[in-house]
């Protein structure tokens, strides 16, 4: 399957100031796949070293220093042979601190050696910082990227193109379709291919019951061992946060008598970890907006809309008859699209009882309230007050409904939330 992160590597792999890149998220979100394919595609051979308890390569990072003498044993490790700039080399499940200086002695000068370091252990990017990387976040596939993988690349540009030129989707229905069974199946690509190979709804649900066990196993490298449970805690809790009307994270669904106090490392370290998003509460608006945000209030929500689904327990069926599962889905989504795209989540709340379900501040510092309109939820009046009392000129409404525009807001399908990713 093509992704997105493969147009990265094609100009990375051109850059005449080249370091090697160090590509690091999540696990399962097909981070060597994507390597190891882009090595299959535009090189003459790849070597791949798994570092995991490499007892070899730590020994032979700690006493080799020349990187030609490095690639050449590399090769007879491997059984692979080395072209100069013809070959990718990847260092797999990057962690050791030896290791991490070894990949670095590709760095410090330019060189025809093309290297990518993969790591999941987002807690350990302070061990790479240094000007011998270039870096790159990966995330599990967007909705646009799972179109592509269903061969559905002429809804996916004609999405684009609707959003790009203010025009209504004809392909409208068919997106809405698509989206739906992305909400239930998600992002990572081993439940996509599966559901390419036609596999039943059951075998996808193992698959991502699977996929979430690995994800939740991070908690075990927690340093403080009372944080281990707390982390399962919130994580359990997550869904019932989502359902209520009020999405706030409150402490006493996780348990009664829980304070915020024993649970503040551990939810610090998960959002770190990127095994949940946050969006904190604002009552005001001024830049940047981090300066506005009310730090006990906020709202978590799950990396991916698959994992999501099966833990609400929810079917198609019941995904398009259950208006309270399906917008607690939609507003998960549009926070992990906007967090993916690099936007810091906030949402507004007023003294009475208006919200906005997201606030972000764009590169021009320019702020853009975003307001989900469902059957249960539509606050029309909420964003009217918001963007008066703010004097803010964009805003967007998204919609089970065609693009359009009304007095200033833009009317969005909550398909098309990928393409704020450039806004």
């Amino acid at each position: 399957m093509e992704r997105k992160i493969t147009t990265i590597f094609k100009k990375w792999k051109n850059d005449l100031l080249r370091k090697p890149l160090l590509l690091y998220g999540s696990k399962q979100i097909g981070k060597t796949y994507a390597a190891l394919s882009f090595g299959k595609n535009y090189y003459r051979s790849t070597i791949c070293i798994d570092t995991a308890q490499n007892q070899d390569l730590l020994e032979l990072f700690k006493k080799e220093r020349s990187i030609d003498k490095l690639a050449n044993t590399f090769s007879c490790m491997t059984g692979i042979p080395f072209y100069p700039d013809e070959t990718l080399i990847i260092f797999d499940n990057v962690e050791d601190v030896d290791i991490i200086k070894g990949i670095k002695l590709f760095g410090y000068d330019r060189n025809n050696y093309h290297v990518i370091a993969i790591t999941n252990r987002i807690d350990l990017l302070p061990l790479f910082k240094g000007e011998e990387f270039q870096y790159k976040m990966m995330y599990e596939m967007d909705f646009e990227e799972y179109l592509v993988a269903f061969g559905e690349i002429d809804v996916a540009k004609r999405i684009r193109f609707s959003f790009s030129n203010e025009k209504s989707n004809p392909y409208h229905a068919k997106s809405l379709g698509l989206f739906y069974q992305y909400l239930l199946t998600g992002g990572y690509p081993e439940a996509v291919l599966a559901q390419i190979k036609e596999a039943s709804f059951e075998e996808i649900r193992m698959i991502q019951r699977k996929i979430y066990d690995v994800v939740k196993s991070e908690l075990i490298l927690e340093e403080n061992l009372i944080d281990i449970p707390r982390g399962y805690e919130v994580i359990r809790s997550m869904p019932k946060q989502l359902l209520k009307e009020n999405k706030k994270f409150q402490y006493g669904l996780i348990g009664f008598g829980r304070r915020a106090k024993e649970y503040e490392n551990i939810i610090q370290n998960l959002v770190k970890k990127q095994i949940v998003y946050r969006s904190y509460k604002i009552r005001k608006i001024k830049s940047p907006l981090s300066s506005c945000r009310e730090l006990e209030h906020f709202k978590l929500y799950f990396p991916d809309d698959g994992i999501l689904s099966m833990l609400l327990h929810i079917n198609q069926k019941q995904l398009l008859e259950d208006e309270i599962k399906k917008e607690a889905l939609y507003e998960n989504h549009i926070a992990k699209t906007l967090s993916e795209a690099g936007y810091s989540l906030y949402y507004y709340q007023s003294e009475g009882k208006a919200e906005v379900n997201f606030v972000i501040q764009n590169r021009m510092g320019k702020v853009i309230p975003i307001e989900i309109a469902t059957k249960t939820g539509s606050k029309a009046k909420s964003l009217s007050v918001f963007m008066k009392k703010f004097t803010v000129t964009d805003a967007y409404r998204i919609t089970e409904n065609n693009f359009s525009n009304k007095k200033r807001v833009r009317y969005l399908p909550v398909y098309a939330i990928f393409c704020l990713k450039e806004m």
